[in-house]
């Protein structure tokens, strides 16, 4: 059985900053990327930002220079560090974590934290 949960989202101003935390347990024999979608009402997910095991990351244009990806190896948590938050990012935050065991690559997603940034 395997976790993903996600936290930190919330209500903040434009202009304003929030963290969002993804924690994965369970029987994951090796996780490769982790990282987060987010999703607007009536839309497909986007992919936010991701990053792989050895540190590499990317990013959606639309967050560069303001969200910064990080993890924490030993923890298996991804975390999401948002600023100069503007009321387009209002969406539903997913993470998502990727681990593979016999040859198989999996993509686990969390439950989803709603972001509301307000004008």
């Amino acid at each position: 059985q395997v976790q993903v949960v996600e936290s930190g989202g919330g209500l903040v101003q434009a202009g304003g900053s929030l963290r969002l935390s993804c924690a994965a347990s369970g029987s994951i024999p090796s996780i490769n990327a982790m990282g987060w979608y987010r999703q607007f009402p009536g839309k497909q997910r986007e992919l936010v930002a991701g990053i792989i095991s050895g540190g590499r990351t990317n990013y959606a244009n639309s967050v560069k220079g303001r969200f910064t990806i990080s993890r924490d190896n030993a923890k298996n948590t991804v975390y999401l560090q948002m600023n100069s938050l503007k009321p387009e990012d209002t969406a539903v935050y997913y993470c998502y974590t990727d681990g593979s065991g016999a040859g198989l690559m999996v993509r686990y997603w969390g439950q989803g934290t709603q972001v509301t940034v307000s004008s």
